[in-house]
Parts: C-alpha cells; structure tokens; sequence
C-alpha cells in the first residue's frame, strides 16, 4: 500500500522501528511529532529540540501531547529520564520486571535525588547516601538486571539509514495498484480520505 502510494519506509536489519524513529528524530532539522502507542518513545521527548510524542488514548482521534511539561507532571521525569524510570518500576510491556519494592513514584524519587540510573546505583556504594536499607538491598540484588535491561528499552539514535526521500507524495505513485488494493482489503473510502489529505 506504501509503496503504491509512494510514501517512503525504511528498515534496517537488525534494528527495531523505535531504533529508526530516534535515528530520524535525531536528525530532524525542525518540530518533531511522533504518533505512536509505545511509551518507550517518550525517552525522545524534548523540549529544547521540539519533539513531542502524540499518543493515542482512543484511536487517532484523541492523542495525548506528551512533551516534558506533562511527563514531569505524570511521571516526575523528563524524556531522558523516562528510560530509567521504566526500568527501575518496572514495565510488563517490555518484558521488565523492575526493581523489587520499587514503584513508579520511589523511582520518581530516587531518579530526583541521584540523576539517573548510574547515580542510583552509585549511591548503593556510598554509605552515606541517603537510600532506605530495604532500597539498597533491593537495588543492590538487582545489579544484573540493572546492568542489562538498558539494552532493551534505550532507543538507538544512530542506525545506518539508506537514502530516502522522506517527501509526501502529492499523487500515489502507482495508482491502478493502489485501487486494486484498496478494493481487496475493502479500503477505498480510508484510501480516498488519505489521498484528499495529502493532496492539501
């Protein structure tokens, strides 16, 4: 349908889509929205470079626009330190059991106090940081999950992209094979729609 149309897709084996998205995120010029249902995305959210993520609460039609003001409002973090938050809380999502005994808000907290991820753990070496004995005991159990779970929720911002051109296309590039598909999957009326948006 993509290619009939003649928007661009790009992949790279071995990468995820989130991996592509931060790549070209990272190389935007100007505003970025990103529209996604993953929070893993809210790691890209900045302020400062003007990227938001758009993300769905009922269908496209109503999209929360999380920028730093509102994830330091829900989650008392800023986009780069969603990623820690996530791991130490825990996200099933993910496949990420967390940190025992650490919730959503004592992350908050912890990340507050020590930074991020690398200054926690840190402050479980130093005898005079001010971590609960329960919270360095569980901290300090969970140093090999600590240790690996960055490598599954940190989005890459430097995957090798080939050359594409990012343009929407005014008219579908192919479109006798745009309307066989879009009567096949019984989509005219969504494709029509499509095609008046991007004409504009």
């Amino acid at each position: 349908m993509l290619a009939a149309l003649g928007i661009a897709r790009v992949g790279v084996t071995p990468y995820e889509a989130d991996d592509i998205i931060g790549t070209l995120t990272g190389r935007a010029k100007g505003p970025v929205d990103i529209v996604t249902g993953d929070r893993d995305l809210y790691q890209l959210v900045d302020d400062a470079r003007q990227v938001r993520v758009l993300y769905p609460l009922k269908g496209v039609g109503t999209l929360q626009v999380t920028d730093e003001a509102w994830l330091r409002e829900k989650y008392g973090v800023d986009g780069a330190g969603y990623v820690d938050l996530a791991l130490l809380r825990g996200d099933p999502s993910d496949g990420l059991p967390g940190v025992p005994g650490i919730g959503e808000k004592t992350a908050a907290k912890l990340l507050d106090a020590y930074g991020d991820l690398d200054g926690i753990m840190a402050a479980v070496d130093d005898p005079k940081a001010k971590l609960t004995p329960s919270q360095r005991k569980r901290l300090d159990e969970s140093r090999a999950y600590v240790a690996v779970a960055p490598k599954v929720v940190r989005v890459a911002g430097d995957v090798p992209l080939p050359d594409f051109d990012p343009a929407l296309p005014r008219e579908p590039r192919d479109p006798a094979a745009l309307e066989a598909l879009a009567e096949q999957w019984g989509l005219s009326g969504a494709i029509q729609r499509l095609l008046t948006v991007l004409q504009h």
